[in-house]
């Protein structure tokens, strides 16, 4: 995935947004959960956790340039 079709998807996965920064899943989804990264959230349903991801955001976060 390039950081150009990010733009084109609603969500990116919790795999997908730690290979693009460099970090692990866990790293993510801890920072998501906490409320440390900026670039998506967390919801916790129950004793499961959800997360969105912003294909935009994320790009911001890591220096990408948007349309």
């Amino acid at each position: 995935m390039s950081l150009d079709t990010t733009r084109e998807i609603q969500s990116i996965k919790v795999s997908e947004a730690a290979k693009l920064i460099g970090k692990s899943e866990q790293f993510v989804r801890i920072g998501l959960q906490q409320k440390i990264l900026p670039f998506g959230v967390a919801i916790q349903m129950s004793s499961k956790w959800t997360y969105h991801i912003s294909p935009k955001l994320l790009n911001e976060y890591i220096g990408g340039e948007t349309k």
